[in-house]
């Protein structure tokens, strides 16, 4: 049998204090006292989920779930429920009050705009009604595209049944490019731990997001996704510099953008340039790439 503590915590939702634990975990824990959950489907609303480490505001951030995003609700306790995300299946405990039991019905759009608003009419100075980011998930809402002042707007229903206006140009195809390409678009965006979007966002977030644009789906913590790479010694451009607890995107054999708390935003850096850079260069712990 397997002992708990060689479980890891981020890909397995088990709490030994409440003696409860996902039912895919069964037959693996010691002891007869388990609670085995069957988890529900349910979906983020319209605004993202701080999954937290317990549930009490004061815990910290482990990651987020963004609007519209698919997940498994394991427990509900009071005013939090306890879940997974959908694509990284990632525990942590959210506010039960923005989980909803379904998204309305029709085609489920994908936002590919870094950030976006869905607004209350086809007209920028209407109200803004919710902040949207890359992979939040909309419906395509009844009626006509509308066009104004050469801009084309497209009726969406928000994750809640909301109906709401949000332009095109969000939801166009990702520009070619690669991983360093697409990270680099997120210069400048605040650093926040825990953070999976353009509003703000930590190192491992970056760089799943960077994969995920070019289908490429990576675990959400940086040492998970060491672990998911294979090792090389000299980075190109794409690859993935690790760091004790840290993780950046190559954008060539020394240069590297990545989210940190040092300038509080996603920089890029050079390797041995400065003493940042040096830091980064005497701690780097490797490279991986994507070869799958």
């Amino acid at each position: 049998m397997t002992v708990i503590s060689t479980l890891d915590p981020r890909l397995h939702a088990y709490d030994p204090v409440r003696r409860a634990a996902e039912r895919t975990l069964e037959g693996r824990l010691e002891g007869a006292d388990w609670q085995w959950l069957t988890p529900e489907a349910g979906w983020a609303g319209n605004a993202r989920l701080s999954l937290r480490a317990e549930p009490n505001w004061e815990a910290a951030q482990v990651s987020e779930a963004l609007p519209g995003e698919a997940l498994s609700v394991l427990l509900r306790e009071g005013e939090w429920a306890w879940i997974k995300t959908g694509p990284d299946g990632y525990p942590g405990w959210v506010r039960a009050a923005g989980l909803l039991g379904g998204l309305p019905a029709g085609e489920v759009l994908k936002l590919t705009a870094l950030r976006a608003h869905a607004y209350a009419r086809p007209k920028i100075s209407s109200p803004i009604l919710a902040e949207l980011c890359f992979e939040a998930a909309v419906v395509r809402g009844g009626g006509e595209s509308v066009t104004e002042g050469g801009r084309v707007w497209w009726p969406v229903l928000l994750p809640d049944g909301a109906a709401a206006w949000v332009q095109a140009v969000c939801f166009a195809a990702v520009p070619e490019g690669d991983a360093a390409d697409f990270a680099l678009r997120f210069l400048e965006t605040p650093y926040v731990w825990g953070g999976r979007s353009a509003w703000g966002l930590d190192c491992s977030g970056l760089s799943q997001l960077a994969y995920a644009a070019f289908g490429r789906a990576l675990p959400r913590d940086a040492d998970l996704q060491q672990q998911e790479l294979t090792a090389v010694d000299v980075a190109q451009r794409g690859d993935l510099a690790f760091f004790p607890g840290h993780v950046g995107v190559m954008l060539d054999g020394r240069r590297m953008i990545h989210a940190n708390a040092t300038h509080m935003r996603v920089t890029v850096e050079t390797f041995e340039e400065g003493e940042y850079g040096t830091r980064l260069q005497d701690t780097c712990t490797g490279f991986g790439r994507w070869t799958a």
